[in-house]
């Protein structure tokens, strides 16, 4: 008669045993002194790969899209964003510029920043983009203010300010055509912020100009490309910690404007940072449950001691190997250890408990090492090799990040099991457990502790009802690929895109396209401009606007009439005034002018003028206060007057005048053409990102984009796990049926696993918790302890040893407990960070280990047929 597998397995792991126990120490010594190799050659060999765009193979179709893409427009690939906004266009624009060019002179920390829309070629022909009726406004506008420019190109104060306003109210109505309501206006809203404590510029921008000399907005982008350092940890931190102390030395400067920071690779940096700050807390959290739940498991510090000792020489040695075979760790790599502590503990102890569980029973101490050996080593070897399967499986998917994670793993369960069979059993014979008392059950009352036989038909009943309805509900189980979903809201990166997302031309979230000529990439802008969801599309002919004569004609009109004031503003500066006599000459003539004029037109803006200015002079310190009015009514004028005068040397350009650090962005070195994509609707929302996306991809599907990349990662990683865990099940099965040569036994192992994870999915769905780039990394890890616990329950219910009245009292059923538990305490903690996708990894993980452990140790006794 042939001889069962685990029979070969018992009598090999006798004679391991054996040889074990004659030299401990000298076992102990070697291993510790490679051990002490491994580590050494790790600190000096590993390196981390953060570039997350090669963690999906690039041979995907969007991969190569996004490639294509980048290597035409590198300018634009895994840049920052910087959102300045001030109080008014002419701030904000000051510190854009500002911005810019302290990024651009730090070479060692960025390749190069830029802003999109302000650059000389724009601010040249600013005028030019306007429309014809646009243009032709602005021009009346600034031509009935000539008289009132003119004056104050020569009497730059105050005083000259308000003695230009005088004139114009005692004037009659055609000298001064100006509506002088907007200016009075502008000025008593100064006036009253400095009064509330809340100063702030007056925009002459906004009052002359209407906000058209290409400064239209109080919001402007700088982009910038940091250079990136993907052997280190945090790649872009040195960049950004740069950015950040520009940005913050320019708003000390000016505390109107704010600056922050966002972009993928900003998110990206804050995941880290938020991810690195929660498992801190979580860390210590853990470690101490983890401590605890220990102790009370194997109730001895030396078998405690013994358990860290083989898992910490473990994790060791399984880091070496990820260094020799692979060279360096990624995001999602980065997790071994994790996987290795949460799994690796679960032998030791099993093994532990079953010792202590013979040395209660009066074994001496090499007799109890033995057996353990013998009887939960079988165990052992077959869920070490199951596991590995599990992990190696996802070695031939496209998604690299989990490929890489499934080799170090895979392997790590192995060292994990020799670990387990050799050091583990050398400690247990040095640190020799004495006085060893029964452990009494926790399971009671009774009923418990018989719960899975006494009740074994509802139970399976329940069991496929619920199986049953989980698998309905799982129907409505989906996949959450927006990145931006994990991170923490209240971020300023996060925050700040969630913002940029409702725009229709700030978004990050445009797509673009290429096209190989300019002809076809007009064609395509049109097919991407009828689409519902996009709100304009722009490409290099775009920038060069239409009828050029007929606006040329007025610029050259309004530049005549203009003549040279508005370089007189060149270097002027607010010295030697006398802003206090001034504001209360101001008061004088107004009040008498308008005590002989009750029927002004400006009566009411006058009157609420001339109280604010006198509560000003009436305040402490009046003369400070009129010094700092004057900086602030006056003081962003003479910016205001150089970009006009800027705008009317426009001069008429064709496609081939456009300047190279602009049309770069737009054609690339070898002849591609981009087509810019923007959305017309919030991208925030789901449904508006997939539309999006669909739509354009309909016109061309080699379209690329955050939007893109996002999606099609999802879709990537959801097929390598579908692919991953199918092919794990299929060779799990089949290893089964070789060892156990039983097609019940088999699936008395995986069926409460499937049914934990129905249940698992289920849940998830009801708590709205979907699936992510983050949480589904613990399902190798639920699937790795499910199949162990399965293995261990149904090995004791085989053994000899085995009572069917206390298979919930046996050190097999209490591993199984104190390692769900122990992997419970190191995870649950996560639930509570402030990462939305680590904290969903911990809220996954604790309803998946609930289930897991409710299935093995209810559910598979129950099936497997025995009765009270």
């Amino acid at each position: 008669m042939a001889r069962h597998p685990s029979s070969y397995i018992e009598s090999f792991l006798c004679c391991w045993s054996s040889r074990v126990l004659r030299f401990p120490l000298t076992l102990i010594l070697l291993t510790s002194i490679f051990a002490g190799f491994s580590l050494y050659y790790t600190i000096n060999n590993l390196g981390v790969n953060t570039n997350t765009g090669q963690m999906l193979s690039p041979d995907l179709p969007f991969q190569k899209n996004r490639m294509r893409l980048e290597s035409a427009f590198p300018q634009d690939a895994g840049a920052i964003i910087l959102v300045v906004e001030a109080t008014t266009p002419e701030e904000t624009s000051i510190a854009a510029s500002r911005l810019k060019k302290q990024l651009i002179a730090q070479t060692n920390h960025f390749e190069s920043a830029y802003i999109p829309t302000d650059n000389a070629f724009f601010r040249q022909q600013a005028l030019l983009y306007l429309d014809v009726d646009e243009l032709d406004d602005l021009a009346g506008k600034l031509t009935d203010a000539q008289p009132f420019i003119g004056y104050l190109s020569q009497h730059y104060h105050l005083e000259g300010l308000f003695s230009i306003i005088i004139k114009a109210l005692e004037q009659e109505p055609d000298e001064l055509p100006m509506d002088l309501n907007p200016l009075l206006k502008s000025i008593d809203e100064t006036v009253v912020k400095q009064l509330q404590g809340r100063p702030g510029n007056m925009s002459w921008q906004s009052l002359l100009a209407a906000g058209k000399l290409n400064t239209d907005s109080n919001r402007t982008i700088v982009i910038a490309k940091p250079k990136m350092r993907f052997d280190e940890i945090m790649p872009a931190e040195h960049a950004l910690t740069a950015a950040r102390t520009s940005s913050s030395d320019i708003m000390k400067a000016n505390p109107s404007v704010r600056i922050r920071i966002t972009g993928e690779t900003a998110l990206e940096h804050e995941e880290l940072e938020s991810v690195a700050k929660g498992a801190e807390i979580a860390g210590i959290a853990s470690l101490i449950l983890v401590c605890s739940a220990l102790l009370i498991a194997l109730r001895s510090f030396k078998l405690l001691l013994a358990t860290f000792i083989s898992l910490i020489l473990g994790l060791i040695l399984t880091a070496g190997f990820a260094t020799v075979a692979i060279g360096h760790l990624n995001l999602i790599s980065i997790a071994f250890a994790v996987l290795y502590i949460g799994l690796g503990v679960d032998y030791a102890i099993h093994l532990c408990l079953h010792y202590r569980e013979c040395r209660a029973e009066g074994m001496e101490n090499n007799e109890a090492i033995n057996n353990s050996v013998k009887t939960i080593g079988v165990s052992l070897f077959l869920c070490a090799i199951t596991t590995a399967l599990g992990f190696l499986a996802f070695i031939p998917t496209d998604y690299s990040g989990v490929s890489e994670l499934g080799i170090i793993s895979g392997a790590g369960m192995f060292i994990g099991l020799l670990i387990s069979l050799t050091i583990l059993p050398a400690l247990l014979k040095i640190l020799v457990v004495k006085n060893v008392k029964p452990i009494r059950s926790s399971f009671k009352p009774s009923f418990l502790t018989t719960l899975p036989f006494h009740h074994a038909t509802r139970i399976r009943v329940y069991s496929v009802i619920f199986a049953l309805a989980s698998a309905a509900i799982l129907t409505q189980l989906r996949f959450d690929s927006n990145p931006i979903n994990l991170r923490n809201p209240d971020s300023e990166s996060v925050s700040t895109i969630k913002e940029l997302l409702k725009s229709k031309t700030d978004s990050p979230f445009s797509l673009a396209s290429l096209a190989p000529d300019l002809k076809t990439a007009q064609q395509l802008a049109e097919q991407f401009q009828a689409l519902p969801s996009v709100h304009d599309t722009i490409v290099l002919s775009n920038l060069v606007p239409e009828n050029q004569d007929e606006k040329l004609y007025i610029i050259e009109e309004l530049a005549l009439i203009l003549g040279n004031q508005l370089s007189n503003f060149d270097k002027k500066q607010l010295n030697n005034t006398q802003p206090l006599a001034a504001i209360k000459d101001f008061i004088a003539d107004s009040e008498r002018y308008l005590s002989t004029h009750r029927q002004a037109p400006s009566k009411t803006e006058l009157e609420r003028l001339t109280q604010d200015l006198r509560t000003l002079i009436n305040s402490e310190n009046a003369s400070d206060q009129a010094k700092a009015l004057e900086k602030r009514i006056l003081g962003l004028l003479p910016f205001t007057m150089n970009r006009l005068r800027t705008s009317l040397t426009a001069q008429p350009f064709q496609i081939d005048n456009i300047p190279g650090y602009l049309s770069s962005h737009w054609l690339s070195d070898n002849g591609l053409y981009k087509i810019l994509i923007t959305p017309e609707y919030d991208q925030n929302k789901v449904e508006n990102l997939k539309q999006f996306v669909a739509e354009a991809q309909s016109v061309d599907p080699s379209v690329s984009g955050l939007p893109v990349a996002d999606q099609a990662s999802g879709n990537a990683v959801v097929r390598a796990f579908i692919e991953a865990f199918g092919g794990a099940l299929i060779a799990i099965f089949i290893l089964l049926l070789l060892i156990l040569k039983s097609l019940k036994n088999s699936l008395l192992v995986l069926g409460p696993l499937l049914l934990a994870g129905l249940l698992t999915g289920a849940a998830n769905v009801l708590l709205n918790n979907p699936f992510n780039f983050a949480n589904i990394i613990a399902l190798p890890l639920l699937m790795g302890m499910g199949v162990d616990s399965g293995i261990h329950i149904l090995h004791r219910l085989q053994s000899e040893q085995f009572n069917s009245a206390n298979i919930l009292e046996s050190s097999s059923a209490r591993g199984v407990f104190f390692s769900s538990l122990t992997t419970l305490c190191s995870f649950s903690s996560l639930a509570f960070t402030p990462h939305l996708g680590t904290a969903s990894m911990g809220l996954l993980l604790a309803i998946g280990i609930t289930f897991t452990l409710l299935c093995t140790l209810i559910v598979l006794p129950a099936f497997y047929g025995k009765r009270v």
